[in-house]
């Protein structure tokens, strides 16, 4: 049988009750989109460019996404955490402009294009495969411009800097020329990593390391002249036999380009007696050796330091070649030997220590990763698959110790995944000393603040140990380098920078394609062009992005150098960061930035990295369309994006439920703000009621907190601190219990706009905090909150009416901690009543507070309303002994307070619900209590503390 219906409240008209527009259920996904299209159409950026154009400007410029492919939820954290940026600068007071960029040529996108052409030069015209790759690029930016909006990013969507703009392309040729112009460029051949699949050399910022199982081989080199070496030596005994030097090495396939053998000058060697032979090994890793080679038991019979070692020569294992020991304080005793197998063609400390000693630098390998014709006995063959053979060549000739699979870290292509080789090509390269580029950078680095700090320590490593910067590629879709070289001499046009502007001007007009159209005849006559050679490299894409200081922040005039903030990924401090930087102190002799910031990686909620086959990719796009982007942006916000940043479907869905913690609060305040105008209501400071003004005061409390963590970019502490205001102080307490008040006293009455006049404060407040992190919430409640206001809370700054306690307050906030702690005791003892005793509702219960000292004088102080506090129908402070069998809580200040519950035995007011004794005794009003009687016919009734 259905129950019936309560009777309707004659006395409902009476009460105030809550009203708004702001609905309980958000629908983000649905109404999102349309808030982004209001905004874009109403030029929402452009106009808060000129509401701020006389502020002091902060800038933080945009590294470049990649325009190939869908964004991924690291793209959206990282657009997300700079949009918190600008728009909590804005509210600060500054001119905080964002120009959103992309990184536009390089390899996935000429890969992209091969798939629907072919390879340029083979199945389609260059010039028509680089327009492809123009059109391809522009199709991707449009498609991540629009996600970026739609996660609620301000930016100047309309003008974003694109690398393959065409003045951007003009000008990356003149830092080029800068640069050049610094003699920080050189041409040389040096060992570069190479990708057999790319086709080309890669920087270092493309190289990722993974593990590999390759062939690990002791070979023998010979000595040439044995009475040479045991002149060098400290000899121990008698010794017979062939004697070698024996090197270790992971790569095998290198071993036809050795040209040395390396030692450590401050490492003792040892000549080791076997029974057929002597090896010469380091001592440290003469057991390590034995154990590995098991050639019986080996005697040391003669020892030398590796500096006594230099010059002895030794044979090639199996080319008609004879190479020297050279010294290099690069060898270690970690692995191996302790002799380095030396191929200045396939490595970077081998080539940089053949240099000092005038090694040739031989290549035998060609740019399809395999060996050249005329390579003996490896001659086209791939050098991967070519190691067994080596070993087979080694084993021939006598030369082998031993052979053994090794896993170890190997460098690959980020993109291909596949290893990559050291080989010596000519290429062009940013050098790191030759004018003092590495020095520079080092004290530009710590010129430069790093957020976590230690981000200093990790880019001053790699910049301090890196090599020069390889910054040429074999490349269609690319920045050129513009150079003419003479044919004949190697040598670079004389008018070269010159010429460099020219080549600049014509792409500024006409792209790229200018310079590979262009017949050199056209710049350099018919009898010069004929000498010159136009080179065909391409720039790598990080000095693309690199160079963006120059080519966007220092030449759109609504930003300007140096940024005052560059904020990626952590491992672009191998990458933009770097870039960056290098670039920057080689034009400028100053980094690009005042502060470098950098964020973690996304991973699951078990910590692991995401992949599709492991299922377990959240997409950005799925996020907005089912919980919407502010869900997305308060989970970036909740999270210490200094570490890994864990994210699945239940954190995302526990977020939510915070999210609605804060929408429940704001739609409360705006419910209760319904036709309370400011000009007209609101009540100066020194007369609200203590409760209202504490919360006020709390209220500054927290805005101080939070704009000192949007000053330091700590945002799950902005999350942690509204979080907890709304559910603590404001939905847990002072919203509680002010609802009597709210609702009950006449609508104009000091005791209703008191509530009101903070409610409003609160309310202003709390839209500004939240406004950077939830853009689409704050927008909606930024439009219902009453009184006259800009169109939008981006137009306004952090909130000024909040105000601190007066010291002479008759109520301190040290006051109404102890009563909410002693409320907070209340409510726990009222939930086990209602368990224990039925009594339902709190405003069934009648409470004794048996207390004594301050606090029992505190609460005495509120009188009667000590009852609209603890939210019952009454409450005393009761000096009496407790009665039996109650259990004291321990207050912080170490009193004991008692706490006894019991069922009111009054009759309940069917207007404010509390059960009073005074219920009934108005003959006009017989279901009414004395106050809601003075309420509905009288003046009302006063309020003087809650």
């Amino acid at each position: 049988m259905a129950r019936k219906p309560p009777p309707p409240n004659p006395y409902k008209d009476t009460l105030n009750l809550p009203e708004t527009a702001f609905p309980m259920r958000a629908n983000l996904a649905e109404r999102e989109p349309g808030w982004v299209a209001e905004w874009t159409a109403a030029g929402r950026y452009a106009r808060l460019r000129e509401h701020c154009a006389d502020r002091p400007r902060f800038v933080l410029a945009d590294g470049p996404p990649y325009a190939n492919g869908s964004i991924h939820v690291g793209h959206a954290v990282n657009k997300i955490l700079k949009d918190f940026i600008t728009k909590s600068r804005t509210l600060s007071g500054f001119d905080a402009p964002f120009v959103p960029g992309w990184d536009c040529h390089g390899l996935p996108i000429e890969l992209k294009v091969e798939q629907n052409l072919g390879k340029a030069g083979k199945d389609v015209d260059p010039a028509a495969f680089r327009a492809a790759c123009r059109e391809y690029a522009a199709e991707q930016v449009a498609g991540q411009s629009a996600d970026f909006q739609r996660l609620g990013v301000l930016a100047d969507w309309d003008h974003p800097y694109l690398t393959m703009d065409y003045r951007i392309e003009a000008d990356i040729i003149r830092a080029f020329g800068r640069i050049m112009a610094r003699d920080h460029v050189q041409m040389g051949e040096k060992p570069v990593h190479w990708c057999v699949d790319c086709g080309s050399a890669l920087a270092e910022a493309e190289v990722e390391y993974e593990e590999k199982i390759s062939l690990a081989v002791d070979v023998r080199f010979q000595v040439t002249d044995e009475i040479d070496l045991l002149r060098r030596m400290d000899l121990e005994g008698e010794s017979h036999g062939p004697v070698s030097v024996v090197i270790w090495t992971t790569t095998a396939w290198t071993l036809p380009a050795n040209q040395a053998v390396a030692l450590n000058p401050a490492l003792t060697y040892v000549l080791v007696q076997f029974e057929r032979e002597r090896l010469l090994l380091a001592e440290e890793l003469l057991d390590a050796c034995l154990e590995r080679y098991q050639l019986g038991d080996g005697v040391v019979v003669g020892r030398a330091d590796g500096s006594s070692l230099e010059g002895l020569t030794l044979r090639h294992p199996f080319v008609e070649r004879e190479v020297p020991v050279i010294l290099g304080d690069h060898v270690t005793t970690e692995s191996g030997t302790g002799c380095v197998h030396t191929a200045p063609g396939h490595g970077q400390d081998d080539y940089v220590v053949g240099q000092r000693y005038g090694l040739p630098v031989d290549n035998p390998v060609g740019p399809d990763g395999r060996f050249l014709p005329g390579t003996p006995f490896f001659a086209g063959e791939n050098v991967h698959q070519a190691n067994a053979h080596v070993v087979d060549v080694l084993r021939e000739g006598g030369n082998l110790v031993v052979v053994e699979k090794f896993h170890h870290s190997y460098p690959h292509c980020w993109r291909h995944k596949t290893p990559t080789i050291f080989r010596a090509t000519p290429q062009w390269f940013i050098s790191m000393d030759r004018a003092g580029l590495r020095e520079d950078a080092l004290r530009a680095i710590a010129d430069t603040r790093w957020l976590p700090d230690w981000g200093e320590a990790r880019i001053h490593g790699m910049v301090e140990n890196r090599p020069d910067w390889c910054i040429s590629r074999q490349r269609n879709w690319g920045v050129p380098i513009p150079l003419f070289v003479h044919r004949e001499s190697g040598r670079l046009h004389p008018r070269t920078p010159e010429l460099l502007e020219e080549v600049a001007q014509r792409v500024e007009q006409e792209g790229i394609e200018a310079w590979f159209a262009l017949e050199p005849k056209d710049l350099l006559g018919e009898d010069e062009a004929a000498q010159y050679l136009k080179l065909g490299d391409t720039l790598d894409v990080w000095f693309d992005s690199g160079v963006t200081h120059f080519t966007v922040t220092g030449k759109r005039p609504e930003l300007g150098l140096p940024a005052d903030l560059y904020l990626e990924g952590s491992d672009q401090h191998r990458g933009w960061f770097q870039s960056s930087l290098l670039t920057s102190v080689a034009m400028h002799g100053a980094a690009p930035y005042r502060a470098v910031l950098t964020h973690g990686f996304t991973v699951d909620e078990k910590g692991e990295k995401m992949s599709k086959s492991r299922g377990n990719v959240v997409a950005p796009q799925e996020v907005v369309s089912t919980l919407g982007a502010d869900i997305l942006r308060l989970w970036v916000a909740a999270t210490d994006f200094s570490g890994e940043m864990a994210i699945s479907q239940g954190i995302l869905e526990r977020t939510a439920d915070a999210y609605r913690r804060i929408r429940n609060t704001a739609r409360f305040l705006l419910a209760n703000l319904n036709g309370f105008d400011p000009a007209r209501d609101a009540l100066p400071m020194d007369q609200l009621l203590p409760l209202d003004r504490w919360i006020v005061d709390r209220a500054l409390g927290v805005q101080n907190r939070v704009t000192a963590a949007y000053e330091g970019y700590q945002f799950h502490q902005i999350y942690q601190r509204v979080h907890n205001f709304c559910s603590v102080e404001l939905g847990s307490f002072y919203l509680d219990v002010i609802k009597d008040r709210q609702y009950t006293t006449p609508s104009e009455s000091r005791a209703r706009r008191s509530a009101q006049t903070a409610m409003h404060h609160v309310a202003e407040a709390l839209t500004r905090w939240i406004a950077p992190i939830l853009s689409f919430t704050a927008e909606e409640i930024w439009a219902l909150l009453p009184g006259e206001r800009a169109e939008s809370v981006l137009f306004s700054q952090w909130y000024e009416g909040l105000q601190p306690l007066a010291a002479d307050a008759v109520f301190s906030a040290a006051d109404w901690d102890r009563v909410l702690e002693v409320r907070t005791h209340v409510a726990r003892a009222i939930e086990v009543a209602r368990n224990e005793q039925g009594i339902g509702g709190s405003l069934n219960a009648e409470i004794d507070l048996h207390v004594g000292g301050a606090t029992a004088a505190l609460l005495e102080r509120l009188g009667d309303e000590l009852r609209f506090v603890l939210i019952t129908s009454d409450a005393r402070v009761v000096v009496e002994t407790p009665p039996e069998g109650v259990t004291p809580v321990v207050l912080e200040d170490g009193s004991n307070l008692f706490v006894v519950v019991r069922r009111s035995g009054h009759p309940k007011c069917v207007r404010c619900w509390h059960r009073r004794p005074d219920v009934g005794s108005h003959h006009e009003h017989p279901e009414l209590c004395g106050r809601c009687v003075e309420n509905v016919s009288g003046p009302g009734e006063e309020r003087r503390y809650a």
